[in-house]
């Protein structure tokens, strides 16, 4: 009996020079963008020669340097909070008894991933002007904290679950059986082997909250300018090839995290 043929999408009519011109469409752009910030003209569309300069120029920018400050108070303040709070999320739903509303946790966890972004946003401003409103509460860049926080979680969850998921059990029903406590099974066995889940999903939930802008772009105050916000206010105003610069700097930082992110999920499934 003849074995049932594989197919492979890679031998169909077409497949490469589709995926050749998704590639060019993603990411000649981008490179564009790197080439033009070495660019030594003031236009950031006609090529003049090569210079550092407006890396030194986007290094010396006091705009810059407060964008980036906000930026980085933000991004890992909630990332930290929102790595807890997913680590805490998927062990309260991998390693207990099933309970009643387990499956609708998941899905509430899991809903912001599929909400549009500008409809959590507009949520978001709502209910920060409502706590306004009613109690006079307004927690400055702390808005800008929780907001990102909590949009946050499911990215840090589903790199934590899915490695708890992964997990041999035998190794935490084998502490039992030496009579270890449960928090001791937890900290000497679950903990260290659940630490590459926990960096990956933090690396991922920082580098989202690092380059959010429509959520940042509704709930920030005066004075709340992260380096998206930044970048959209410069390119309303005649551009120079320092924007090109800062924004090649952000792409850089966003690399070194999603490659971290990747080297991690990488060792966790070997």
């Amino acid at each position: 009996m003849a074995e049932p043929r594989v197919m492979d999408i890679k031998d169909q009519p077409g497949f490469r020079s589709i995926a050749i011109i998704c590639l060019l469409v993603l990411y000649v752009p981008v490179l564009i963008l790197m080439i033009f910030s070495l660019n030594s003209g003031s236009l950031v569309t006609h090529w003049e020669g090569v210079t550092l300069g407006w890396y030194g120029s986007a290094l010396l920018n006091e705009e810059f340097h407060a964008a980036a400050k906000n930026t980085l108070i933000i991004s890992v303040t909630a990332t930290i909070v929102s790595t807890i709070c997913a680590t805490l999320a998927a062990i309260g739903m991998t390693r207990v008894k099933p309970w009643r509303g387990l499956a609708a946790a998941f899905m509430v966890i899991n809903l912001p991933l599929m909400v549009p972004e500008i409809i959590t946003a507009v949520a978001t401003l709502s209910f920060f002007a409502l706590i306004a409103g009613a109690f006079g509460l307004n927690f400055g860049i702390g808005n800008l904290i929780l907001a990102h926080t909590v949009f946050c979680i499911p990215f840090a969850y589903m790199p934590i679950r899915a490695r708890l998921e992964d997990m041999d059990l035998t190794l935490e029903y084998a502490a039992a059986d030496l009579y270890a406590t449960p928090w001791n099974a937890f900290r000497r066995i679950t903990l260290p082997l659940l630490v590459p889940g926990v960096m990956s999903g933090a690396a991922l939930a920082f580098i989202v909250s690092f380059d959010d802008f429509t959520i940042t772009q509704l709930v920030a105050g005066p004075g709340q300018t992260t380096l998206p916000l930044y970048i959209w206010n410069q390119i309303r105003r005649p551009m120079t090839p320092e924007i090109n610069a800062i924004s090649t700097i952000l792409l850089m930082v966003s690399i070194l995290f999603v490659s971290v992110s990747f080297l991690i999920a990488r060792r966790r499934a070997k």
